[in-house]
Formats: structure tokens, sequence, C-alpha cells
């Protein structure tokens, strides 16, 4: 109970202090959105004026600067991101709670394949050294981080979809849907994540205590993951929590090549329509992940390790 209390504690007092932090992430956006050049109502076609000047009126836009951001900040702290510029009649909050469900799913199952993948092919990689396997694992590893995640969905389609025809190549309508972008945005992290389990497994492959396990003759299993996994695992999670929040924000291409309809799609076109609204809302959405991900590694951290609530 204690220890509950304590981690509650942790947890508030982390909390409180990403406030600041998001509130620089809606500063900075709402400044940047303003001072690109254009806006969200110039097209080819200029709109005539008349009608220009009632939708400026309507979204606060012929507003000064000052007054527009002190209204921003009002709609936030009333957990209202405004409508949105381009779907009309839709406002910004209820796309983000369609779209968000989505972008979770995809960034869980691509965590699953770079949990999957990375962290058993980094221990094996270690556990053989310098074998053909090893050599395997990295070249694995370095052609996932050389390789572009849209460059690999590309690749993906082509052969998986056009070649094969075992997978479809696009939408979310199934779970059959889903593996194809789950592999895309995963396999390029895993093989960072190999690289790193590599390098932790075999630091700690060489530490006194790992020869004396081996001396007492326990199992290979036992001394590779008990004993070997469990105290290399720290520089792991100090890099999956940031890496969580980054499969959801690094799939914008891969749902818009998947044709996924999760946030990084509609943030793209919002992007392209210089939808404010909906740009400042998905950023402080990516934010909040960002921050409650390293809120989490840093609870992981004390559960595994007590000396650093010390």
């Amino acid at each position: 109970m204690i220890l509950i209390k304590y981690y509650a504690i942790f947890f508030f007092k982390r909390l409180l202090s990403g406030i600041p932090v998001l509130f620089v992430v809606a500063t900075l956006t709402f400044i940047i959105m303003r001072v690109v050049p254009g806006g969200p109502f110039d097209q080819e076609k200029k709109l005539p004026p008349e009608i220009l000047a009632n939708l400026q009126a309507k979204y606060h836009l012929d507003e000064p600067f000052a007054i527009q951001y002190l209204f921003y900040l009002k709609q936030l702290v009333q957990g209202d991101m405004g409508p949105s510029y381009k779907y009309i009649g839709r406002d910004v909050t209820d796309i983000i709670l369609d779209t968000f469900p989505v972008s979770i799913t995809l960034g869980g199952l691509a965590m699953l394949v770079v949990v999957g993948v990375g962290i058993p092919m980094g221990v094996w990689s270690a556990y053989r050294q310098n074998s053909i396997i090893d050599r395997a694992c990295m070249f694995y590893a370095t052609l996932g981080i050389s390789v572009p995640s849209f460059v690999l969905g590309t690749v993906l389609v082509w052969l998986m979809s056009h070649k094969l025809q075992w997978l479809p190549p696009a939408l979310w309508e199934g779970p059959r849907y889903s593996i194809l972008p789950a592999i895309a945005l995963g396999a390029p992290f895993s093989g960072y994540i190999a690289r790193l389990t590599r390098s932790a497994v075999l630091e700690v492959l060489a530490s006194d205590y790992i020869r004396t396990a081996r001396a007492k003759g326990l199992r290979e299993s036992v001394v590779l993951l008990k004993h070997t996994l469990k105290n290399s695992i720290f520089p792991i999670i100090s890099v999956l929590g940031p890496l969580t929040a980054g499969l959801v924000t690094g799939s914008f291409v891969i749902e818009f090549i998947f044709s996924v309809p999760g946030m990084g799609s509609f943030f793209i076109t919002a992007v392209t329509n210089r939808d404010y609204p909906l740009i400042m809302g998905v950023t402080l959405v990516y934010a909040v992940l960002i921050v409650f991900a390293n809120i989490f590694v840093d609870i992981a951290y004390m559960w595994l390790d007590p000396r650093v609530k010390m």
C-alpha cells in the first residue's frame, strides 16, 4: 500500500512538471502556425473579399495576435480544440477521438514487432558473438536502421500485395490489413533495439556474477534470461518509453501510404490545407504521449531497480 502511494505521488509530481512542457509546445505551435506564409483560406482561385472577411471573423482570425492566443488558451483549458477549418461541421476533438484509437492500435502492433524481434535478436546475437548468426542479425539491424520506413512500406506493398498477393495493400478493415503497416513501422526500430540489446547483453555477459552463475552449474537458459537479460534491460527500457510515443508520432507517412485512417493521415492533410486547429490539436496530443511515456519509463525504472527510489 505504501509503495502504491509512493508511485502515485511520483506520478502526479511528474505530471505537474509536464504541464509547462505542454504549455510551451502549444504556444510554439500557435506562433508557428501564424508566422508561416499563407493562410487556411488561400486558394488558387481567390475568394471574394466579403466571403474571406466573414470566414476570418467566424474563426476569430481578424482579431489581433494576442487576442487570438488568449482565446486559444481559453479553449484548451476548457478542453475545446476548436472547429476544423477544412472538415466543415467537425470539431478537432471529435476528429482526434475518432482517429486516436487507430493510431494507438497501429503503434501497439509496431511495438510488438520492435520488442518481439529486436530484443530476442539482440540477445541471441550477443550470445553467439562473432558467429554467422551474429553477423546476420547485425546485418538486419543495420539494414533496418538505414532503410526509411516509407521505403520499406513501398517495398512490402509491391512484394506482399502485388507480387505474392498474400496481404491487402491498404485500408484498415480487419486484422490482415494491419500486418504490413505494423511491420513497415516497427521493423526499422527493431533493428535499433537489436543493436542496443546486443551491446547491453555483451557488457553484462562479461561481468563477474555471470561467471559465478555459470560456475554454480546453472543452465545457460537461466543464466541468459534470469541473470543477463534482467540486468541489461535498463538501457532498453529507457529507449522504449520515448520510442513508444515515437512509433505513434512516426506513423504519419505509414498511415498515408497504407491509407490508414489515423491521426497521422489527418495531420498530413491538415498541414497541406493549413488547418490550424487540427495541426495544433494533433501536435498537442503527441506531446502528451511523449510526456506520459517518459513518466512510465521512470516508474518502470523504480519498479525494476529499488536503488533508483533512493
